[in-house]
């Protein structure tokens, strides 16, 4: 890559880093939006899941680049939502109108920048609906009491995520420095496939 696309690269995705928690809450408000069809709403429980879940694919949550992956998923799963939702999402996007109207722009950084490993990551997708947490579905987790154990383990999340701006500045300064958490991960799962 490009010293350009790799500089590019790492300044969003330094702050895409430092707002996870933040952006983490217009998943829930997806999650909890009823003018969303159910499997749209599942599928932001599913990315809701991916993140805050301990047991996600990169389970070194002490080294910032573990939370790269999550990242990417929130955004793609946002991104999805907003596709597949049309109007019905209208009033997600207007509350979020600075996040969506970056959102197409800072993933087009992914694929020159990660090459394989975001097609990865986009695959995943497909999955997220499907995921279990804490022994029940996705389904499970909307207009019900789970709804709001979810919403706990959230606030949780938020509130231990170690990565902030003065971590981040000393610590990353190269894409590799995520790619190779990154590549580490998907050859290990490529392993566990075969």
């Amino acid at each position: 890559m490009d010293a350009d696309t790799e500089e590019r690269f790492v300044e969003a995705m330094r702050g895409w880093l430092i707002s996870l928690p933040h952006d983490l809450k217009i998943l829930y408000e997806a999650a909890s939006d009823e003018n969303l069809d159910n499997e749209i709403r599942e599928l932001a429980v599913g990315g809701i899941v991916y993140v805050i879940s301990p047991t996600d694919i990169l389970s070194d949550r002490s080294d910032f680049a573990s939370y790269a992956d999550d990242c990417v998923i929130l955004r793609l799963t946002l991104q999805r939502i907003i596709k597949d939702a049309g109007e019905d999402a209208e009033f997600l996007r207007g509350r979020f109108a600075e996040f969506f109207d970056a959102l197409d722009g800072e993933l087009a950084l992914c694929g020159p920048a990660m090459g394989e490993l975001f097609t990865w990551l986009e695959q995943r997708l497909g999955t997220l609906r499907d995921q279990q947490y804490k022994g029940n579905k996705v389904a499970k987790y909307i207009d019900s009491e789970l709804a709001e154990q979810l919403y706990d383990d959230g606030i949780a999340f938020a509130t231990t995520y170690p990565v902030d701006e003065k971590r981040l500045a000393d610590k990353f300064k190269k894409a590799s420095r995520v790619l190779e958490v990154l590549t580490r991960r998907k050859l290990e799962e490529d392993r566990k496939q075969r």
